[in-house]
């Protein structure tokens, strides 16, 4: 069987030409703005330089933010001052910019006109009048952080008969993994838009005007559902009780300015997308190779609208290009957005934002989730194709070897590529489902694949090149575990309990279900990693496809120490491996959003691998966690951050400037990125002060120049808030792409 281009039978070397882009939703002129791409000029390198004070005198580690509209897209350019309140705004664009101050103990400075070339600016810092001024520029994790979850005293839940809370819930660190894996899993919590409640005087109650915020939006049933987790009245008294104690004066701790490394720090953000964007994540590069694309677009994927959203850095402009599916499915592949709402929206009314409900009927078909880019330069992602049935080769009575061993009826997203070097889509299909998406490095170019509760996908990217033949290229594999320790898998296998945590028959190998999220091949063998964020405490996956899958492989399991497990000292467990990563020497990196940690998992470490005792809490010994920096949630024992991390990445090659292997979490609720120096256990806080509310899902980093220094690498990352609208700015703002830059010190041109 054929792969098929968009719905048609084509080779791998056909291509939909420039000519049909117009069908796909693609103008000539972003067709030709993406083949110009690859020969853009370097960064502009004017400047701006001056020092800041305020009546107390110089003000050192402030930001100073120049914006511009003057250009295609939306610039701003954010530095620190140094210890004597010197600073120096590098690379801007010949334009007019408004340059004010910002600073925690501060509140905005007026906005001042400024172009560069530049020396001696002077510009004047307003010291706060008062804490509660100085608090409305703290990031969301610390207004967050004045939020009282229930007593640890009070788990396990008893149920609404009992103390209200679900009885599913035994621990307060479960509790507060489902405050994460919850609300904060789609916007920052803390901000602005979430600690003042819109319509309060709408309610006679705190607690009932929550009841109702829950259920506004076109999100609103997804909000409601994870309210219900709590058990509802305890839940929806705990935000209520947090917005009250807020509205009535109570402030969060000052944040601490940024120091040292963190004062070389340069943020360049340009506007994408339109303004009710849901940008989920971005690529600039390959992975295994930083400097593919050098200088190149910066992609991003618009979840909510099926688009590829575009930056091209050096130009300042923006654009987006539709991606399509396969023309037969357009009109019936259903949204995963709802199309209908609990309650109109605060912001848009009865407006359905995503989906079907598009101006043009078609507006979010492919609902894409993630990116990827390979050493071509094409732009892999998760993407449907058609619609959720799987056809015959993937299912029951399939000659496919694959369905043979275990069979899938459907999938709810597949795979495509863009490639800029044409403007050309192919569309692949899969049976099993897609979420994230990561390239090995064996001689195959294997695309391996999260998303499916049950397999392990992966494409052979290198035969798909060489036949376009979708079928031949693509495998699965059931996660089993050999837990019989024999050496082999063998069916039958043990259905997986109710909760999917597995009851381990000793006589039996077992079959572990549940959502396969992040995702990460090793690069010293040939084995990949999943991350699964629930049951609670979560766990890694690890599977090794042998010599002849599907029936070779097998799997293993490894939980982050539990606090549920009371032979562990509470203070050393943690919760929900979420982001996923591995450094050079095959060490797995993964932030833990419950706990918030990040941690490594060194499997030589365990004793234990497979067989009856490999039960998921047997390998603690092989788990380091280093407890983020920034202020935990008020009454909790356990470790509760109030940060969150929706992703996390290891920076293999030095991109930023911190060194080789740098694992780095999204703080999702602080406003920035989070590098970890594991030798030693020093955190570097990248923080973005504008516009407030940056909320990161991914990132990664680049390398545009090896021989230019600072100024030809850098770390990338986007605002990728389901609710872009919450973002400082309001309804109107739009989603921001980010880079950051480290200098050698604060005045570095």
């Amino acid at each position: 069987m054929s792969g098929r281009k968009n719905g048609l039978q084509r080779t791998a070397a056909q291509r939909w030409p420039a000519a049909m882009l117009a069908v796909l939703g693609v103008t000539a002129a972003a067709f030709a703005a993406v083949q110009a791409a690859g020969s853009a000029a370097d960064m502009p390198d004017g400047h701006i330089a001056g020092v800041v004070t305020s009546s107390a005198g110089p003000e050192a580690g402030v930001w100073v933010i120049a914006e511009t509209e003057e250009l295609e897209t939306k610039l701003a350019k954010i530095v620190v001052t140094d210890d004597d309140g010197r600073f120096v705004l590098p690379q801007l664009p010949d334009a007019t910019y408004d340059v004010w101050v910002r600073g925690y103990g501060l509140v905005d400075s007026p906005k001042v006109k400024l172009s560069p070339p530049l020396d001696g600016a002077a510009l004047d810092a307003v010291i706060a009048p008062d804490e509660r001024a100085a608090a409305q520029y703290y990031p969301g994790n610390y207004w967050y952080s004045l939020i009282e979850p229930p007593a640890a005293s009070e788990f396990p839940g008893t149920g609404p008969e009992g103390n209200g809370i679900s009885p599913a819930l035994k621990s307060q660190a479960a509790w507060i993994d489902n405050m994460k894996q919850g609300c904060q899993l789609c916007h920052q919590l803390g901000n602005e838009a979430t600690r003042v409640v819109q319509h309060r005087d709408d309610f006679d109650s705190a607690a009932a005007a929550w009841d109702h915020r829950v259920q506004t939006g076109q999100r609103g049933n997804q909000m409601s559902g994870f309210m219900d987790r709590f058990g509802r009245e305890r839940g929806v008294q705990m935000y209520a009780d947090w917005t009250e104690r807020i509205a009535a004066g109570e402030l969060p701790p000052r944040p601490p300015r940024p120091q040292g490394k963190e004062r070389n720090v340069v943020v360049t953000l340009w506007d994408w997308g339109v303004d009710s964007s849901f940008i989920h994540d971005e690529i600039t590069t390959d992975k295994r190779n930083p400097t593919v694309n050098a200088r190149g677009p910066v992609y991003g994927v618009s979840a909510g609208h099926g688009t590829i959203t575009v930056v091209h850095p050096a130009e300042s402009r923006a654009e987006e290009i539709k991606i399509p599916v396969r023309p037969e499915d357009q009109d019936s592949v259903e949204s995963r957005f709802p199309q209908m709402q609990l309650e109109p929206s605060y912001y848009w009314g009865e407006q359905l934002l995503w989906g079907r409900g598009g101006p043009d009927g078609h507006e979010n078909a492919s609902d894409p989730h993630n990116p990827m880019m390979d050493a071509q330069g094409r732009l892999w992602m998760t993407s449907k194709v058609r619609n959720r049935p799987n056809p015959a080769w993937c299912q029951e009575g399939s000659s496919n070897r694959f369905a043979r061993y275990f069979p899938i009826e459907a999938s709810g997203r597949q795979a495509s590529y863009y490639d800029p070097s044409d403007g050309s889509f192919a569309l692949i299909d899969t049976c099993y489902g897609t979420h994230h998406l990561q390239f090995g490095e064996d001689d195959n170019d294997t695309l391996w694949f999260s998303g499916d509760t049950n397999v392990i996908g992966w494409v052979d990217t290198k035969r798909y090149d060489e036949t376009g033949d979708e079928q031949l290229s693509q495998g699965w594999c059931p996660t089993v575990i050999d837990t019989n320790g024999d050496g082999r898998i063998t069916k039958p296998w043990n259905e997986p309990s109710r909760d999917g945590n597995g009851e381990f028959d000793p006589a039996l190998d077992t079959r572990i279900t549940g959502f396969g999220y992040g995702i990460i091949a090793s690069p010293i063998d040939d084995a990949v990693w999943i991350s699964r964020t629930g049951p609670f405490p979560g766990r890694l996956i690890r599977l090794d496809r042998g010599d002849n899958p599907p029936e070779s492989c097998s799997a293993e399991v490894y939980e982050p120490p539990s606090i549920e497990n009371p032979a562990l000292d509470p203070l050393q467990t943690g919760s929900a491996p979420r982001g996923l990563d591995v450094d050079r020497n095959g060490l797995i990196w993964t932030a833990l959003s419950g706990s918030s940690h990040m941690a490594s998992f060194d499997r030589s470490k365990c004793r234990v691998k497979s067989g009856p005792d490999a039960t998921g809490q047997h390998c603690p010994e092989g788990w380091t966690l280093y407890p983020v920096p920034g202020p935990q949630m008020k009454g909790v024992d356990a470790p509760g951050s109030a940060d969150f991390h929706y992703y996390s990445w290891v920076d293999q090659y030095n991109t930023l400037g911190l060194g080789d292997n740098i694992p780095i979490a999204n703080g999702s609720t602080s406003d920035s990125l989070l590098a970890l120096d594991p030798e030693t256990d020093e955190w570097t806080i990248l923080r973005v002060p504008y516009p407030m509310a940056f909320y990161s899902r991914g990132l990664d980093g680049r390398i545009d120049d090896p021989d230019a220094g600072w100024k030809g690498r850098g770390l990338w990352a986007n605002y990728g808030s389901n609710y872009i609208w919450h973002t400082e700015g309001g309804k109107g703002t739009r989603s921001k792409m980010v880079h950051f830059q480290l200098r050698p010190d604060p005045l570095a041109k």
